[in-house]
């Protein structure tokens, strides 16, 4: 005599263990997560730098604030800083086309742009110490020195990113396809052109604005 099957209501044969079915078809997109992510850090870091510079401007019209000369330390560090984003792009589109040769080179040479930003940021502010130009006593040098410590801060943690991305292409690069490295050298672009837009606004705002200027524009003069 067989023994047949005991099937309760609603019962399809499936897993009755308890468990949640699981949603395999509706799980979320990592690349899409991951770029979602990092366009709001991207806005909130862009509100937050708006708010400095804005600050910068109203400050300008104190009678204590006195323009400081850029060095010229700080155009180097514009075209290092250039030279990482355009390398970093050329990384990225290869990572795209599969070339992982020539993206892990870019991505080296992108990487050591990135870093000798830092180090001519750091040579800048050793010059403007040493002239006695200090966070004490003028509102345009400590704002100088709160700005580019803000955006370095930043820099710094886009070359931590470019260290996890990178690490794997030297020590396990056959564990990785082109697929993603390409997503993960792509959003690390797309972060470092951040990091440039910002400096370019930053430079521009210390080193091209002046208390007459800002009074023609606000419609004061």
């Amino acid at each position: 005599m067989k023994t047949q099957p005991c099937f309760r209501a609603g019962d399809d044969g499936g897993d009755y263990s308890g468990a949640a079915p699981a949603a395999r078809h509706n799980l979320p997109d990592p690349a899409g997560v991951l770029g979602t992510a990092l366009w709001a850090f991207i806005g909130v870091a862009t509100s937050l730098f708006f708010l400095f510079i804005a600050s910068y401007l109203m400050r300008m019209q104190s009678a204590d604030w006195h323009t400081i000369a850029m060095p010229w330390q700080l155009w180097l560090s514009t075209g290092l800083l250039l030279a990482a984003s355009a390398t970093i792009h050329h990384a990225s589109r290869a990572g795209r086309q599969g070339t992982m040769r020539t993206m892990r080179r870019r991505l080296l040479v992108a990487g050591l742009c990135m870093l000798g930003f830092l180090l001519v940021q750091s040579w800048a502010w050793q010059v403007l110490l040493g002239s006695r130009i200090t966070v004490a006593g003028n509102p345009a040098a400590s704002y100088f020195y709160l700005l580019t410590a803000m955006h370095a801060l930043h820099v710094a943690g886009g070359i931590a990113a470019w260290l996890v991305v990178s690490r794997p292409f030297w020590h396990a690069a056959q564990h990785r396809g082109p697929a993603r490295a390409a997503l993960s050298v792509g959003l690390c672009e797309r972060y470092w052109h951040f990091l440039l837009l910002v400096w370019l606004a930053l430079f521009a705002t210390m080193a091209g604005l002046t208390n007459d200027l800002v009074r023609f524009i606000c419609g004061a003069a």
